[in-house]
């Protein structure tokens, strides 16, 4: 039976443990503590880490406190699983990817085992270790990474630093340059749209276009990612060749990037540039206005 004065005793109970934990928050000012009442999935995700659907009060009374005890601890030792924890290790992707992406390679986070959390002088600063994956070649490799997302109030890059182990022992080179001299030497510039369409699907000859752009999007993602954000590449709106220049194949391409936490679509258009030799390069970027009629582009990851 339903019992109104249990569910008063238990909030009671823990309401002195909710102000003691939301008072860091005022304090260091950089988290912010959402609490929920409905039986919905948290805003910002669909597929929160502790998600667990609602029946009864008091479940909504141990949710909260667990929310906050999430939000909060942003110091010290990390749940693996949380939020924290898998926000910064998704930076160490979007580096990685600028580091080694290319159209036959684009890697991805597929689990954290550890990390930590410390404030260094005006900065916040992560260990992580890591196990990311090449998602083309299923290639999984051993990381250990050190994050620091700078404080104050300009929007600057973090800084990131990894070192892999295996991730890169699959051999693309001869795929590669097929692909570069394929495009170089063709009178046909190549184009596309919606990559993938509304079903999450795609030509085979589109997924190294749709790799690239992802590589491109790290670029973008590294760049404005900080601790409140959590990027991924949703979909390719559209991309055109160009003519080649000093040997690097050029793309135009219009990217869409999802922000998970607050559920925003942001597009952003691309000049892109790739050869073998020099790697995937963005010379240009540009923010496109919000468009509030657009639908929401397919769900996928490769």
């Amino acid at each position: 039976m339903y019992n109104k004065f249990s569910d008063l005793t238990v909030w009671s109970m823990d309401w002195t443990l909710l102000i003691l934990l939301v008072v860091p928050t005022l304090v260091h000012g950089n988290s912010t503590v959402t609490v929920r009442t409905g039986s919905g999935p948290p805003v910002g995700s669909d597929q929160h880490p502790n998600s667990v659907p609602l029946s009864e009060d008091i479940q909504t009374t141990t949710e909260v406190r667990e929310v906050v005890v999430e939000e909060v601890m942003t110091t010290g030792v990390l749940n693996p699983s949380h939020y924290p924890a898998r926000r910064a290790a998704t930076v160490v992707q979007h580096y990685l990817n600028t580091r080694y992406g290319s159209p036959y390679r684009w890697i991805f986070l597929s689990k954290v085992h550890s990390g930590s959390a410390e404030d260094v002088a005006e900065m916040r600063k992560y260990q992580l270790e890591l196990t990311m994956q090449e998602t083309i070649s299923n290639v999984s490799g051993q990381c250990s990474a050190e994050l620091l997302f700078p404080g104050g109030e300009g929007q600057s890059a973090p800084q990131v630093q990894a070192s892999c182990e295996g991730l890169l022992q699959s051999n693309t080179t001869a795929q590669e340059e097929a692909f570069y001299q394929q495009h170089r030497a063709s009178n046909n510039m190549v184009s596309g749209t919606d990559i993938p369409d509304s079903y999450g699907l795609m030509e085979p000859s589109m997924k190294p276009f749709w790799h690239l752009g992802g590589v491109a999007s790290s670029f973008i993602m590294l760049r404005e990612s900080n601790e409140s954000t959590l990027y991924n590449m949703a979909q390719v709106a559209n991309f055109t060749q160009l003519e080649t220049e000093k040997d690097q194949l050029r793309f135009n391409y219009h990217v869409l990037l999802h922000e998970m936490i607050s559920q925003e679509i942001i597009h952003w258009k691309l000049l892109v540039t790739w050869s073998p030799e020099q790697g995937v390069q963005v010379l240009q970027s540009e923010l496109q206005p919000k468009c509030h009629d657009c639908e929401a582009p397919p769900n996928t990851t490769n």
